[in-house]
């Protein structure tokens, strides 16, 4: 082989190893810093989460003259509460909203009755509320309607 097709065949060897070693670090995704859930419970009361969320552990400082918004967080779900999901929707309460609370936790339009919390709380407390709310949430399977 000439030295030139030799060249040509190593450009490309390193050019097929660069491309995969960039693949592989775009498919790690973004990552967030760990979050700390004794300070994400301590976020969640001084951002006044549990006025419209109650949650195991954290009295619900919310009123009846608020129209009864009381939405419950954690507890027994057959379905996991994914990181993202969590995270989702702090950031955007109105992308996903649960249907038991569609008529009290929404607006005429539709959209979620959520204070937008992005311009007030800081990384670090989104990534400790979301850690601390991870921990309230039990797996526990769906009720088999079959009998054997």
């Amino acid at each position: 082989m000439k030295a030139s097709t030799l060249s040509y065949i190593g450009l490309l060897i390193f050019a097929f190893l660069l491309l995969q070693v960039s693949c592989e670090t775009q498919s790690r995704g973004f990552a967030l810093p760990e979050g700390d859930a004794e300070a994400g419970k301590r976020s969640f009361v001084e951002l006044n989460c549990n006025q419209c969320h109650s949650i195991e552990g954290i009295p619900w400082a919310g009123s009846e003259a608020m129209g009864d918004l009381r939405i419950e967080l954690g507890g027994e779900v057959s379905s996991i509460k994914t990181y993202g999901e969590l995270v989702t929707s702090v950031i955007n309460p109105s992308k996903k909203i649960a249907r038991k609370y569609e008529a009290i936790a929404t607006t005429g339009d539709g959209q979620s009755r959520m204070r937008n919390y992005n311009e007030y709380m800081t990384v670090q407390d989104l990534v400790d509320i979301v850690t601390f709310l991870q921990e309230t949430y039990k797996i526990v399977p769906p009720p088999n309607p079959y009998y054997y």
